[in-house]
């Protein structure tokens, strides 16, 4: 069940910069942060030069250990971060979960110079950094931090499921030794999924998706749980019949997708996450 307390529009935790002297490969950019309201009253951001996360962390009593990473979507373009970022993370929080909401930079605003691959993927790791080497003093197991994405959010941590590391145990910045890699993975209607890929370290996996989306998310969500499948990696797929692109965690979601996020959880449950 989804509860009206986290659909609220509630005062959000301060954010924490990944990078505080600046991010690399945002050197001179200076441009303010831009924040549109849509009709709905739905917060969306663009021209984001300081990647950060606001973290939603639950009550010490309430605590279990997992932590989740969030990144919103919007096609690179920009980031639809209440039903796509703080609902989800205040979710999680109110369940024991410590959910991150990560501000990433963004390839495919106008005259960026910032690549998915690139400025992108780095900002995801970094936040997967970050929180492990802050674990302990959040009451975080190290080895129950993953990631979650919306559309273009799910494209870069399906990235960063693909492409990690042990860290660099001699770099002079601490939260470059961590590893980077997630311990699991949940794609919500992920984009650009034809390049995807599957390796035995990859994370166990959980997808969720609209039958009425496009095809690169409909069908191309099946088409990865087989690769998972057959890599004999942990996966479930939840593809809802109603559903097209972009239901994220509203308050007025209604139907059988309103469920997903119990789904979630009790998949991160069965597997101890």
């Amino acid at each position: 069940m989804i509860l009206l307390s986290a659909m609220l529009p509630l005062e959000n935790p301060k954010e924490i910069l990944l990078w505080p002297k600046g991010a690399p490969g945002s050197e001179g950019k200076t441009a303010k942060e831009n924040v549109r309201i849509t009709e709905k009253g739905e917060h969306v951001i663009s021209s984001i030069h300081t990647p950060s996360v606001t973290p939603y962390l639950p009550e010490p009593d309430k605590a279990n250990g997992a932590a989740i990473i969030i990144a919103p979507g919007g096609g690179h373009r920009e980031l639809w971060i209440d039903h796509e970022g703080y609902n989800p993370a205040r979710w999680f929080m109110e369940r024991g979960v410590a959910a991150f909401v990560l501000k990433y930079r963004l390839a495919r605003e106008p005259n960026s110079t910032y690549t998915i691959d690139e400025h992108s993927l780095m900002d995801i790791q970094r936040a997967i950094r970050y929180v492990r080497s802050r674990a302990r003093e959040w009451k975080i197991n190290p080895h129950k931090i993953g990631v979650m994405g919306f559309s273009a959010g799910g494209e870069v941590a399906a990235l960063s499921a693909m492409r990690f590391d042990n860290g660099n145990g001699t770099a002079s910045d601490t939260i470059e030794r961590q590893p980077c890699r997630p311990d699991f993975q949940a794609l919500i209607y992920p984009g650009n999924s034809a390049r995807f890929e599957v390796t035995k370290d990859s994370p166990p996996i959980f997808i969720v998706c609209g039958y009425n989306d496009r095809d690169d998310i409909s069908i191309g969500m099946a088409q990865l749980f087989e690769k998972y499948k057959k890599a004999g990696i942990p996966a479930e797929l939840h593809i809802y019949g109603k559903p097209g692109h972009g239901f994220g965690l509203r308050g007025d979601n209604h139907g059988a997708v309103s469920g997903w996020p119990d789904r979630l959880a009790e998949w991160m449950k069965d597997f101890n996450f």
